[in-house]
């Protein structure tokens, strides 16, 4: 099997919480400048962070970040209860610049220590990050793009299962190792 699609497969499963997160994102009917934002911060992230955890991974692994699970559960948590019902057509607001930053950040740390796995692999890790980042971009709009499907069909309905999607992804990190 090829080293590209063996990338582009670690891409996949790097990209699914990104994926749950802007399926729930989505059903919000948020701006376009905010989903753009949101799927060009979510793919740099997935670009810079293999990079960083290829440079300087053994540091920032063992002495920096020791267990990133309880921070990303407290702040999907937050997201969660952010989520208000909008009766009206208007957007929705709240998804600020700093959101966007912190919800990208929080589903692009574990390309960290994937990043850290191909450095010491001697693997080729811009190629791998690339890879990381096109598909987490791609699975990021196509929940995007789901979200808004769900939030037209069933609207309010939607919001809340978009609610619900961040509480589960809230516990599945505090639950994790």
């Amino acid at each position: 099997m090829s080293q590209s699609l063996i990338y582009f497969f670690i891409g996949i499963g790097l990209s699914l919480d990104a994926f749950s997160l802007s399926l729930a994102l989505g059903t919000n009917n948020i701006s376009k400048n905010k989903k753009i934002v949101l799927i060009i911060t979510i793919g740099l992230c997935h670009l810079s962070m293999p990079l960083l955890g290829s440079v300087f991974g053994q540091f920032i692994s063992t002495k920096i970040i020791t267990n990133t699970n309880i921070i990303s559960s407290i702040i999907f948590f937050y997201l969660s209860f952010e989520l208000k019902p909008n009766t009206t057509k208007k957007k929705y607001s709240h998804l600020n610049l700093i959101t966007i930053f912190l919800i990208a950040l929080i589903v692009s740390i574990d390309s960290l220590s994937v990043g850290l796995v191909l450095g010491l692999n001697k693997e080729n890790v811009l190629i791998a990050s690339i890879i990381f980042m096109i598909t987490s971009s791609i699975f990021t709009y196509l929940g995007i793009i789901i979200g808004q499907k769900i939030q037209e069909k069933y609207h309010i309905l939607a919001i809340y299962l978009g609610k619900l999607l961040l509480l589960l992804i809230a516990i599945k990190y505090l639950l994790a190792k």
